[in-house]
Order: C-alpha cells, then structure tokens, then sequence
C-alpha cells in the first residue's frame, strides 16, 4: 500500500470495488454510482482472484459482490477480505438477482455485511451505498473510551460529545474489562463502540483489550466497533493491529475530523447490523 491504514479519510473521495461477473452489471452500477455518487472512484472487475489483487493494492471503502462469480463464490470472497485483506473492516453487500437462505444466514454474519436484491433496482443500490460512504455529522450513541492522559482524554471527550455522543471515559483496560463485564452480566454489550489507545499505563495494552473483546467476550466486529488510536506509523504493525480485532486505526496526534468520520462510520455500520437482527 502507498499510505498507511489509518491515514485513510472515508469521507473523501470514496472507493468502491464492484464485482460481477456481468460486464453489463457493472457498467450500470459503475453509471449510476458516478451520477449519484460523482465523488467517489468506482473500480470494477469481474472474478475473485481479480478482486483479491485490487484488495492486496489499496484500500476501499464499500465492496458490492455478486453471489455466484465465474472462479469463486461470492461469500468466499467476503470471507477472503475478512481475513486477508489488509484493510479496514469495509462494508460489503452482496448484489444478486436471486438471494437465497444461505445468503439470509450469512448476511447477519461477520463476513457480508447485507445484500441487495437487484430488482429493486440500481439507482436504489446508488442510495444504498451513499447511506454508508457519506456519514452524517451528527450520531446518537456510547462510546467506551480508554485513554490514560487526561489532558488528551479532554480534548478527544469534547469532539465526541459535539457530535452528541455519550462517552464513558476510563483510564485502563482493567476499568474497560470491568465495565463491559458489569454490563455481560445484565445482558447487554453496554456501549455501541470502543474506542482505546494502544499504549495505557499499566499491565494491559490497547491489544490485549482487543483479545479480550474478541476472544473472551465474544464480540465480533459488528457486535461491537473498536477503534484503535496508535502513533506507530509502521504499515505492518498496523496491519497486525487490524488482523486482531481492530476495525480501523487512528493516528496520533489525532486530527479531528479524520476520527469522527472514521467513528460515525464504525457506528453506523453496526447500528445497521443490529437493527437487521432485531427485524430477523
């Protein structure tokens, strides 16, 4: 990649990777996107191996995929960016005509993260997209924020709390662990989305707060956002951060606009994916 992971801004210029086996499939989506979307860079192809290089080369921001592609299956392919792919926790939809139970099991999955169905049409799937590449400005939401430094922990408090989100500030990882333990106990996730930095005071790290969420709560990526504040600008150990558990990363001294787009997009995904739970 030429840039690192969390120097990505998904409110400019946004990436989409269409693929299809269809070249008449993607000619429309990639019109419609361009019409309805004239900001965003539209990169189509048309098998999965194809896909898979496009991914390893740079980062996208939303992945519509069809559901049967001429060298793969569609979802083996979301399974691909899930695990492979060295990037943020991206949006993927797979677009078919034909959607069946397989695709309504995974699709509340960790792998695709909806489907389209598409007789509904694609200037319905251009406002789809849009809903996910142009969050709004302002959220309703909890935030779980673990930072040790107060006078950081001020700042960063009051960019949230403009935008209306509550924030439930703590100053370790061992106060993280017991709050969300608090809240398992009741039966709720207790916050909509953590955000942690990497190097905290004490015997736990910001990773080690990853393999607790991860591992031993069992919260997947959708369930329960976690973002990862870092001013270690090495591509790998970014990387290695993302393949943990991490959905996105920040880089410090964090800038503000970068951190709220990247957080009103983390929520906004898994709000997305617990409201389709509650109607399933």
């Amino acid at each position: 990649m030429t840039a690192s992971i969390s120097s990505r801004d998904l409110s400019t210029s946004p990436r989409v990777l269409v693929v299809d086996g269809s070249k008449v499939v993607r000619q429309l989506i990639t019109r419609v996107l361009q019409a309805e979307l004239p900001q965003a860079e539209v990169v189509g192809c048309s098998t999965g191996a194809e896909a898979q290089q496009l991914l390893q080369a740079g980062v996208f921001d939303f992945i519509t995929i069809a559901l049967r592609l001429p060298d793969m299956d569609g979802l083996e392919l979301a399974r691909y960016v899930r695990e492979s792919a060295p990037q943020i926790y991206v949006p993927i939809v797979v677009v078919s005509g034909d959607v069946d139970d397989r695709l309504h099991r995974r699709a509340l999955g960790e792998h695709v993260t909806d489907y389209f169905d598409k007789s509904l049409g694609f200037q319905a799937l251009a406002e789809f997209i849009r809903g996910y590449v142009r969050p709004e400005s302002m959220a309703d939401g909890v935030v779980l924020y673990v930072e040790d430094s107060r006078v950081v922990a001020l700042a960063t408090r009051r960019m949230l709390e403009k935008i209306g989100l509550t924030v439930r500030h703590v100053v370790s990882v061992e106060d993280a662990l017991a709050l969300l333990e608090t809240e398992r106990m009741q039966g709720a996730v207790g916050v909509d989305l953590v955000l942690t930095d990497v190097s905290l005071k004490g015997e736990l790290t910001g990773g080690d707060l990853l393999k607790f969420i991860r591992t031993d709560f069992g919260y997947g990526k959708g369930k329960l956002p976690v973002l990862v504040m870092t001013g270690d600008e090495n591509p790998d150990n970014q990387a290695a951060l993302i393949r943990a558990g991490a959905n996105d990363l920040v880089e410090k001294p964090v800038e503000e606009r970068l951190l709220v787009t990247k957080l009103l997009f983390q929520l906004r995904v898994a709000q997305h994916l617990r409201a389709r739970e509650n109607i399933t």
